[in-house]
């Protein structure tokens, strides 16, 4: 489904040539109130991906130094939520910085960094002692279904950049293979990934599987490492567009005044490390982000936006009937997913 609403995406700029980014189809869609509408949506995805990045950090460092903590008088704050503010004040020269070139290079490894993760966990599995003898004993969860839906679903986001990638392409007529490859690519990966980390640990698996990972063996410290590496790249680069969303709906006098760029940046750092300290639930977290925004921008918006800048003549063919379809399944993932994170947050 994401696969094919990747594909309307690229028919809507197809119908209007002017159309160069996400923003411009939701505008050509639905006028002004559609692009301030996706563009929200955007930024609070980043935001909340940022938090994201922040309690995976805490989480894989607590993992590395379980005895940690910090002793403030009375105050004593448990590992994660030290290794949170610790990662915070380490961020923080990176908000300062106005080009991001450096860490653009950096952070553009992620496909080399997924290949390291997934060779170190089944090394982990092969060669150190935890084989691939591991058993579920539940099939079916119906309890936790719309969770483990929206964990599905925010694997396969990213439309938003399709357009760029489409416009950046020498060819575009190509670009229906390129997404054929990606998505392939990414669900050989996340398959991998999966079938690994049941046959391992079964029931027993976290969230993030290198919370189970033994410490004392190379392969499993490589893959936290590596994991530990990522948001560190790719922090300020998720949280830049954000700044710059703000810094645009100010008036002349403050936008390109360089004290109030940075106090937005260091604003954002904050926010965002204080709630990932009240709230370092990374599963339900991402579960959320799939459940709300990358239903509404890889399934709800694509499709909407089709039907609208196309004006197709209604004769329910099949291609319209499975429109309709993604979006009733869209609605129905994001309402329940969002309803089961969110209870399973508070609880």
């Amino acid at each position: 489904m994401t696969f094919y609403t990747g594909l309307l995406i690229v028919r809507c700029m197809e119908v209007d040539p002017s159309i160069s980014s996400y923003f411009d189809i939701a505008e050509r869609a639905f006028g002004m109130k559609g692009r301030m509408i996706v563009m929200f949506m955007m930024n609070a995805e980043m935001y909340l991906i940022a938090i994201g990045f922040l309690i995976l950090e805490g989480d894989n460092l607590q993992k590395l130094f379980p005895e940690f903590m910090i002793k403030l008088g009375e105050l004593t704050l448990d590992g994660k939520q030290s290794f949170v503010i610790i990662t915070g004040l380490l961020l923080s020269p990176s908000m300062l910085l106005t080009d991001l070139s450096m860490l653009s290079y950096i952070s553009a490894t992620g496909v080399f960094s997924c290949l390291v993760i997934v060779v170190s966990i089944f090394c982990v599995g092969a060669f150190d002692g935890v084989g691939f003898h591991a058993e579920g004993s539940v099939l079916l969860n119906v309890d936790t279904l719309p969770t483990a839906v929206g964990l599905y679903i925010v694997s396969f986001g990213g439309h938003p950049v399709i357009p760029s990638i489409y416009m950046s392409m020498r060819d575009s007529c190509q670009i229906s293979k390129v997404l054929v490859f990606s998505f392939v690519l990414a669900t050989l990966n996340y398959m991998t990934i999966a079938i690994l980390g049941y046959l391992m640990y079964g029931d027993g698996v976290e969230s993030e599987i290198t919370l189970n990972l033994p410490t004392s063996k190379v392969s499993g410290r490589v893959a936290i490492y590596t994991t530990l590496l990522i948001p560190v790249t790719r922090y300020s680069l998720v949280v830049a567009p954000i700044a710059t969303a703000i810094e645009g709906g100010l008036s002349e006098k403050y936008k390109n005044q360089k004290p109030v760029r940075l106090l937005i940046r260091v604003a954002l750092l904050i926010s965002t490390v204080i709630v990932a300290y009240v709230f370092p639930y990374y599963e339900s977290l991402m579960a959320i982000v799939g459940s709300v925004f990358v239903v509404s921008a890889s399934f709800l918006l694509p499709c909407l936006c089709y039907l609208k800048i196309s004006d197709l003549n209604w004769n329910w063919n099949c291609e319209q009937m499975g429109v309709v379809g993604i979006i009733v399944f869209g609605i129905f993932a994001g309402v329940l997913g969002t309803y089961s994170s969110i209870s399973e947050l508070i609880t």
